[in-house]
């Protein structure tokens, strides 16, 4: 298992929800801040576009309300010119008082220098008409001086309306740039809060998977049945509980295994003792040592002698098979010639194969499975010793090694036997089952050897079968090119 990326001292939560709540919040921290961080800057665009709408709408009233008061001016100014009138000068004086308010409205504006010069130029013109007409004593008007300055006033007022579309145009143009730079600045910020949650999830994952593994090592470790090594579960409280709990089941689980194991052993010790002597006692009866037999008393010897070895053959099959079951529980695979192991598998059985006459057909594939060599030859060698045992003399036996599609290594045992029922095909791999077929040996087998075989293979992730034959018997062995390693499903 890979090493956290989170020191062993950070605590834990009570509970295991607690630490889910607290990674979930540690992993949501980054996308809320950025959340918040553009609904923030989203404010202040919104804060600037009103802004923005209000400066624009102000210089357009502003902008229109100083055209008026020019027109106004103008036609004061010309009605000024020719009659000396107080009322009209009054109006005048009103009218300039007006025009100056709003000229210093548009004044508060944000207004560039070219803007403001247009703006202090009409001004000045029109403090300059209104000093004209104002003066006093009062000098003669030429009408077409004042006509002329007016019409100057005009055209710096239609100059000065401008400025509200302006403003507005500059204030879309701003908006538009700080709109692109905080655009930037989310895409930004929302690729450094992914990242910062990405990590954060990554290094949160390590910290709660950490028990989660401590428990599933555990469990392996049962599985294995290693009952040796003290369970210790790190994390939050109820985690350490559930783990303090599979360390008495531990400690049970060795207890109960000793208890078997000396049962075993005593029983065997019980049974052999007793079985000793009774076949030592069949084997000098027969050997006539106590004086010579009659045929049927040789005939009942006989019975004895051979149904003592067959006794003592069942206890030893009986205990190898209990050592089988807990051997298939602890695989150590590692690569192996398949084709070098069938080979010497082989070897192993080439006397008793001779002594029956017996031919043997090797078709193999060089082929590298990953496999616990000792389980792999213990199937190997049950194959290969039925098919010699119930192989007739002259008989045939044939074994092939092949890689087929998805990787998977195929061993098929063939010989020339009785072959397999159909109706024994699924029940030959149960314990202590023996069909019809008999072998040419005095002594039966116990039906313990293919059970032991399936065991080894489904242990590997393989399966081990029976095909249907018309002479013979064919048994398949099919193995992952890895070892796969299974947990034993709940009952």
């Amino acid at each position: 298992m890979a090493a956290p990326l989170v020191p062993h001292f950070i605590p834990y939560p009570r509970s295991f929800l607690g630490l889910l709540l607290t990674g979930f919040t540690l992993v949501a921290l980054p996308l809320v801040g950025a959340l918040a961080y553009s609904a923030w800057h989203t404010e202040q665009l919104a804060e600037q576009s009103r802004s923005a709408v209000f400066s624009a709408s102000q210089a357009a009233r502003a902008s229109r309300s100083l055209v008026n008061r020019i027109g106004s001016i103008e036609r004061l100014a010309q009605q000024i010119a020719m009659l000396d009138d107080s009322e009209l000068a009054a109006d005048y004086a009103r009218v300039h008082g007006s025009f100056k308010q709003v000229a210093g409205e548009l004044m508060l504006l944000p207004l560039d220098e070219a803007q403001r010069a247009a703006l202090v130029r009409t001004v000045v013109q029109e403090q300059e008409l209104h000093d004209r007409l104002s003066a006093r004593p009062r000098a003669r008007l030429d009408p077409r001086q004042v006509s002329r300055l007016t019409e100057e006033l005009a055209e710096n007022a239609y100059e000065v309306l401008a400025i509200s579309y302006l403003v507005a145009d500059r204030e879309v143009v701003r908006l538009r740039a700080n709109a692109e730079t905080v655009q930037r600045q989310l895409i930004l910020l929302v690729l450094f809060g992914t990242a910062v949650a990405l990590a954060t999830a990554l290094i949160l994952s390590r910290y709660i998977a950490r028990p989660i593994a401590e428990l599933d090592g555990s469990i392996r470790q049962l599985g294995d049945a290693n009952f040796t090594r003290p369970i210790t579960v790190r994390g939050p409280e109820d985690l350490q509980s559930l783990g303090e709990r599979l360390d008495w089941l531990r400690r049970r689980l060795g207890e109960l295994e000793e208890e078997k194991n000396r049962f075993l052993r005593h029983l065997s010790h019980e049974l052999k003792t007793p079985l000793t002597a009774l076949r030592e006692g069949a084997e000098l009866l027969s050997d006539q040592v106590g004086g010579p037999l009659a045929p049927p008393q040789r005939q009942v010897v006989t019975i004895m002698r051979d149904n003592s070895v067959k006794l003592q053959r069942l206890i030893e099959d009986l205990l190898d098979y209990q050592r089988a079951l807990h051997a298939a529980a602890s695989l150590e695979p590692r690569p192996v010639a398949l084709d070098a192991l069938v080979r010497d598998v082989a070897r192993s059985h080439e006397l008793a194969m001779r002594a029956k006459a017996q031919a043997l057909a090797l078709d193999l594939d060089k082929v590298t499975v990953e496999v616990d060599p000792e389980k792999l030859r213990s199937i190997l060698d049950n194959l290969l010793g039925n098919a010699v045992k119930f192989t007739p003399g002259g008989g045939t036996i044939a074994i092939t090694a092949r890689v087929v599609a998805g990787g998977e290594a195929v061993i098929d045992v063939i010989d020339s036997g009785p072959g397999v029922p159909a109706e024994e095909r699924d029940a030959i791999f149960d314990s202590f089952f023996r069909g019809r077929a008999k072998s040419s040996g005095r002594i039966e087998g116990t039906g313990l050897g293919l059970a032991i075989a399936r065991e080894f293979a489904e242990a590997h992730g393989g399966r081990i079968s029976v095909l249907a034959k018309a002479n013979g018997a064919h048994f398949r062995v099919t193995l992952p090119s890895k070892a796969a390693r299974f947990l034993p499903a709940a009952a």
